[in-house]
């Protein structure tokens, strides 16, 4: 029983997905003609696991938006490196959500996958119109909107809220302690539900593959190689032209950071490295006071990694089940995404309830989630280096801009 216990999350969801690959490769070659039935069946239990995460959506993002934009007030106190790096964080989380629609759209890798017509739900996204997504936007009720998990209402009032609570100060400690209570029970939620991923990712996996085939294990190559493609190119172009246009040393820097890169990656948690990524950084030249500030708020408002996987897992989804988003709706998902990743970055898996919210938002089948589960532990992994190496450069900025 110990034994069992020790094996890691990430370790249990590899066992299932391969479990899942022999069960479905097994039905699919000597039961052919019942595999609709049987993927029903299994469908089940990732259907569970998927109205679990669908039930933290909306009190996830609430508490943890409200706490993020009541504390923000506090960037008063510290002045123009407050200033300097949020304006920073905006233009990464804008550039690392772009990079995200732009490789998923030349390379579409969601459509190797080829789920048509294996979701239970509807297939076609909403049409966008401009009078109903502006009504949308702004909640007739809160209780609703969090009853329907409908994102952009649940964002208004959080503003509002958030904003109104911080500017009564000691008045408002009190709303702020509550609901970031709320967001340590809503993240331990978040913890317990994820444990039953497992049981999601065999089920899913079973299912497709008895319907489709061991073909579709190319899907998952497609989506694997440009999502690190992708990666790479935001780390080595994106990054190093940050770094080139304010004459920063680039591969110093990355020298310095090499380290605890590679420790976020075999630990896929970009947090873990947080203790090397700070020495790394005073080693290069950055002031402590700068290290001290600029990383911490990095791991909540400023990791690249995952933000990009947001608008990369959705659109791959999409792609999955032959739906075609157009320009103007992956721009309200963009937009959506730059304020709903605030704050939730550095929560561990937020990017799978933030991504869930984005499949109901759009009309996308969810059941598309449970299986991208399958490999999101390998797409972690590059996550989180990335995310190490994007702070690293954040705070390298803020040092530069400091100096003029």
């Amino acid at each position: 029983m110990n034994f069992l216990r020790s094996i890691s999350l990430t370790t249990w969801i590899i066992i299932s997905m391969l479990l899942g690959i022999v069960l479905g490769g097994w039905y699919h070659a000597n039961w052919a003609d019942q595999t609709t039935a049987f993927a029903d069946n299994m469908h089940l239990l990732s259907d569970i696991f998927l109205r679990l995460i669908k039930m933290i959506v909306g009190p996830l993002v609430f508490a943890l938006l409200l706490t993020g934009i009541a504390k923000a007030g506090d960037f008063k106190t510290v002045g123009r490196i407050g200033l300097k790096t949020m304006i920073y964080f905006t233009g990464a989380t804008i550039i690392a959500l772009l990079m995200g629609l732009v490789i998923v759209n030349i390379f579409e890798p969601g459509a190797a996958l080829q789920l048509h017509g294996s979701a239970t739900a509807p297939v076609t996204p909403k049409a966008f119109q401009a009078r109903e997504f502006v009504t949308h936007i702004f909640p007739e009720s809160v209780i609703d909107s969090l009853a329907r998990n409908q994102i952009l209402p649940i964002i208004i009032f959080v503003l509002f809220f958030g904003v109104a609570t911080a500017s009564l100060q000691e008045r408002g400690k009190i709303v702020v302690d509550f609901f970031d209570a709320i967001a340590h029970i809503m993240l331990k939620v978040t913890a317990y539900v994820m444990n039953l991923a497992p049981l999601a990712v065999f089920g899913a996996t079973s299912a497709v593959i008895a319907e489709k085939g061991l073909g579709i294990l190319g899907g998952y190559a497609q989506i694997i190689l440009c999502f690190f493609g992708g990666l790479l190119f935001f780390i080595f172009i994106v990054l190093q032209l940050i770094c080139i246009v304010l004459r920063i040393p680039f591969f110093k820097l990355l020298s310095h950071v090499k380290e605890p890169m590679l420790l976020a990656f075999s630990t896929a948690s970009s947090e873990a490295a947080m203790p090397k990524t700070i020495l790394g950084l005073e080693r290069f030249g950055c002031p402590n006071r700068i290290v001290s500030f600029v990383l911490p708020l990095g791991y909540s408002f400023n990791l690249d990694g995952s933000i990009m996987y947001m608008t990369f897992a959705t659109m791959s989804i999409a792609q999955a089940y032959g739906m075609d988003l157009s320009i103007s709706q992956q721009i309200t998902m963009m937009l959506i995404l730059l304020v709903t990743s605030k704050g939730m970055a550095g929560v561990p898996r937020a990017s799978l309830v933030v991504i869930a919210g984005m499949l109901q938002t759009f009309n996308i089948p969810q059941e598309g989630l449970a299986l991208l589960l399958a490999v999101d532990w390998l797409l972690d992994m590059g996550r989180s280096a990335t995310n190490v190496m994007g702070n690293a450069v954040a705070t390298a900025v803020v040092t530069k801009w400091e100096e003029k």
